[in-house]
């Protein structure tokens, strides 16, 4: 590994090197790259801002963070830059660079937000004494993203603090400003959060620096508010609008939590934002799907059989904000999704960049003649690309728990998976190999039953996309009408069962009967409480079934209520089931 990056280093050395004797040649503006090396955070944050004299100030950040949470060395590099006279000439100075250097650590020193997003900081004289701080917002604040520009307000209001400075105070008309501003900037341009009036209204008046900046759309204006005394424009200010919407409002708790944690006082009123309910619009259509570009494929509606299934872990190939599908699925949807393709889903929200995994479930599709294939390989995927019928299920879809935290969404519940079957068995003393290496049903319903552990996941078939009655009623069905022939399942042909039946693998039909393939006829019956082997034949158990009516349905799965889709959980050896999350893309 130490080889493999010492390699990275000098081939890096060699292209600076390059490029350094082309800029000298003169045909440049520069006379040197302008993109500096840096090895981590604190250097790429002491590198991005050094025109602000910083020097030295990436050690201070590694020394923090080896003990912080960022958001707290954000908070403390910049109380430290504020209170430091070396710092800078003057108070405005040294407030400007603290907040800078504060969104920089916030941002990790890979975005345009502390130079440009933040546009300029003021120090306005106050109507009665000590000056109050303005922040300058300009559109480039979109790309810090909603929890930085709430945190830069923050960080604001900490430092005026420590200083001295006094208070902003909002009247009626610069209040009605941004009531009025901010559906207009809504108009031009995308937000994430639309606050109403009344949120507007407490964040304005209660947030202790001036949230302002420069005109952004153009010759676009308000028509109202005009000609304010501390407002510069009547244009409209699209950092400011973005920073109250999608930073102070939509992450209201975020902040809080922050705030709380800080002991800071005075933002008790971000408890009372991001609470209003959306439109009747807006609650029957996803957020991912009001976003979705015309032309674009929607991979799968929210709540529906045979959307992804949601399976919580990382591999090597996924990164920050990435998820992975075993690489069947993108063979099988025609290659339009790709690795790195951009893809909205519905949890845990905002896009993803697609990744490949094949360790996780691949697609379940039907061929045009009939025959029912579960896909988990890349070459099986290619083999029966042009007898694809349709597509039943898309298969797992591999997200990180961090997406979640990042995103400050709550968790659902995922698919039943290797992993998690692993840590059952772990926990049960049986040996991995032992417990994951079942290529039959048998040995799988073996290992269940021996050590009290939950079906193998290749196993547990999908009963909770069906209701309760409807499991009940196939399980009477295949026992009135099912029969084994060499091994398998027969049931009759009948276009009504033919849905439910998608999971278990059929092969085509033989005239006027449906054949369940293979391990599929014992684990379907079984699961759903009906003869879990051919009758005359020994259970892995050493007992004898016997054909017998179901008297009671499995477990059902879930209230009426919980309407979420649902990805495979793990079900006993008896099958049974209860809610799980599909997501959509």
């Amino acid at each position: 590994m130490e080889e493999y990056f010492s390699r990275i280093e000098q081939l890096v050395d060699r292209g600076y090197a390059v490029a350094e004797a082309a800029r000298r040649e003169g045909f440049d503006p520069e006379v040197r790259p302008e993109i500096p090396r840096a090895q981590d955070m604190a250097s790429r944050v002491e590198k991005l801002l050094a025109h602000l004299k910083i020097d030295g100030i990436a050690e201070e950040i590694r020394a923090l963070a080896a003990r912080m949470p960022r958001e707290e060395v954000a908070v403390e590099i910049a109380r430290r830059l504020a209170r430091d006279p070396s710092r800078g000439p003057s108070v405005a100075d040294r407030v400007d660079a603290a907040l800078r250097v504060g969104l920089a650590i916030l941002t990790e020193g890979i975005l345009v937000a502390p130079l440009e997003g933040l546009a300029e900081v003021h120090l306005r004289p106050g109507a009665d004494g000590p000056a109050y701080v303005e922040l300058y917002y300009a559109g480039p604040i979109r790309a810090a993203g909603g929890t930085a520009q709430a945190l830069s307000v923050l960080l604001a209001d900490i430092v005026r603090r420590d200083l001295g400075l006094a208070a902003y105070h909002a009247d009626a008309a610069e209040i009605g400003r941004l009531k009025e501003e901010i559906p207009l900037y809504k108009h031009h341009q995308h937000l994430q959060y639309t606050p109403t009036a009344d949120e507007i209204d407490l964040v304005v008046r209660h947030v202790p620096v001036a949230v302002s900046g420069e005109a952004t759309e153009g010759d676009a204006e308000v028509s109202a508010f005009r000609n304010l005394p501390r407002v510069p424009t009547n244009g409209i200010r699209g950092g400011a609008c973005l920073v109250i919407a999608e930073g102070l409002c939509q992450k209201a708790s975020k902040l809080r939590k922050i705030v709380d944690k800080l002991g800071i006082d005075g933002w008790e009123f971000l408890d009372k934002l991001g609470h209003h309910a959306s439109d009747d619009e807006d609650a029957r259509v996803p957020k991912y799907l009001q976003d979705a570009v015309g032309g674009r494929p929607v991979l799968a509606h929210p709540n529906r059989p045979g959307g992804f299934r949601l399976i919580y872990g990382r591999a090597r190939t996924t990164g920050l904000a990435g998820c992975a599908i075993n690489p069947a699925t993108m063979v099988v949807l025609q290659e339009f999704v790709a690795i790195g393709t951009q893809v909205k889903l519905e949890y845990p929200g905002k896009a993803t960049a697609m990744g490949v995994c094949d360790t996780i479930d691949g697609p379940i599709v039907e061929l045009t003649d009939g025959t029912v294939a579960a896909v988990h390989d890349l070459a099986r995927a290619r083999a029966l690309r042009d007898r694809i019928h349709r597509i039943i299920d898309l298969g797992e879809m591999l997200v990180s728990f961090g997406e979640f935290l990042e995103n400050n969404r709550p968790l659902v519940p995922g698919a039943y998976s290797l992993d998690w079957h692993a840590a059952e068995l772990t926990a049960a003393g049986v040996l991995e190999a032992e417990g994951l290496d079942v290529a039959e049903y048998a040995d799988a319903l073996r290992v269940s039953r021996t050590y009290r552990v939950p079906l193998h996941p290749r196993w547990s078939l999908f009963w909770h996309d069906l209701t309760p009655p409807e499991i009940r009623a196939l399980s009477e069905f295949v026992e009135r009408t099912g029969r084994w022939v060499d091994g398998a399942v027969e049931i009759p042909d009948d276009p009504s069962w033919r849905e439910p039946l998608a999971y278990a693998a059929s092969s085509p039909p033989r005239s006027d009967r449906t054949r369940v393939a293979g391990n599929r006829s014992r684990a379907r019956p079984s699961s759903a409480g009906s003869v879990s082997s051919p009758p005359g034949r020994r259970s892995s158990d050493g007992s004898r079934s016997t054909p017998s009516r179901s008297t009671r349905s499995p477990t059902p799965p879930g209230s009426p209520a919980s309407s979420c889709a649902r990805a495979r959980r793990p079900g006993s050896a008896r099958g049974s089931v209860g809610p799980r999350r599909r997501t959509s893309a």
